[in-house]
């Protein structure tokens, strides 16, 4: 096995820096997986901490909807661990068909797996994605290059009232009514086509005293362009059950979350999992006959110590909650 666990974080760290990686990586427990399915590969930050405590021949499945990120991932373990490489599997797409894409590869059933929901830092810095309030950088904010939707569509194309939705919805954004008017007003002249255009009209409709705030002024209504562009909380609920189903029995399910509607389908998923019965309150006994499909191994979801936060200030918002299947 090359390179240490310290060696192989500064690598993959310049694509991007996994999250609660060691805290992930012994809630799995990977000593005890031959199978693993990443949901959000990204570099293989995560996928590379496991592979490299499987057993020999424990296959690993990496779905990423980014060809860039799927590049970087088979590059890394082809650096960091060239022997287990075979037994990784790159696959193009969406986590949220993720039992599809498995069932394309001739796979039933996994002994792990995790969901990274976060945006990796590549894509927040490299300016042409346009993710990122800190470039001037065309609407893009797509995570599958290839798809039509872009930020640019939905800043243009949305009515009011779709606008409203995302922002409230996505962003938590208490400024949207004035955001949403003023992109309105702009785009009525020419098309918003930047994000230095968007960040000038969302600062232009928050008060003086919300613009000295803590954090960036733009950061919701970007959060919020990001989520509807790549559809990431519309499925997020069935997504979460579905994996739990592809789940082999005693198998571990790992979901960080990044913001609170994430957390909050997650939460409420595996709740309802935990305890399905429907019966009411008062009832001596169970007559639904609903089983518990999975034991939650996380009173509380883990966070980010103050060591992790001083090297990646990006896992400050990071939660991790985790499931085992019964």
């Amino acid at each position: 096995m090359r390179g240490s666990i310290q060696e192989r974080d500064r690598m993959s760290s310049a694509y991007h820096k996994p999250v609660l990686k060691d805290e992930t990586i012994d809630i799995l427990e990977p000593e005890k997986r031959n199978s693993y399915l990443d949901c959000t590969t990204g570099a293989a930050g995560h996928a590379i901490a496991m592979m490299s405590r499987m057993p020999a021949g424990a296959k690993v499945y990496g779905i990423d909807r980014d060809d860039e990120a799927i590049a970087e991932a088979k590059a890394n373990i082809m650096r960091e661990l060239p022997e287990r490489y075979a037994d990784f599997t790159p696959i193009k797409g969406n986590f949220f068909e993720a039992k599809k894409l498995l069932a394309q590869q001739g796979v039933s059933g996994v002994d792990s797996c995790l969901a990274d929901l976060g945006v990796s830092s590549h894509q927040f810095d490299t300016p042409e994605r346009g993710f990122s309030f800190r470039f001037d950088a065309k609407l893009d904010m797509r995570l599958d290059q290839t798809q039509e939707l872009t930020a640019y569509d939905i800043v243009n194309g949305y009515s009011e009232a779709e606008l409203r939705r995302v922002l409230y919805e996505y962003g938590e954004e208490k400024f949207t009514p004035s955001i949403v008017r003023n992109i309105i007003k702009r785009r009525e002249t020419a098309p918003i086509e930047t994000t230095t255009e968007l960040v000038e009209i969302i600062k232009s409709s928050m008060p003086a005293k919300a613009l000295k705030e803590k954090g960036h002024p733009a950061s919701r209504t970007f959060q919020a362009l990001r989520i509807e562009t790549n559809s990431e909380i519309a499925g997020l609920e069935d997504a979460i059950r579905d994996l739990v189903d592809i789940l082999n029995p005693g198998g571990v399910i790992a979901v960080i979350t990044f913001h609170s509607l994430e957390d909050r389908i997650v939460k409420n998923v595996f709740r309802e999992l935990h305890d399905p019965c429907t019966c009411p309150k008062s009832a001596p006994v169970c007559i639904c006959g609903k089983k518990p499909l999975i034991e939650i191994l996380l009173k509380k979801p883990v966070t980010a110590g103050e060591e992790e936060l001083e090297g990646n200030p990006r896992a400050r918002s990071a939660k991790l909650r985790a499931a085992r299947k019964i």
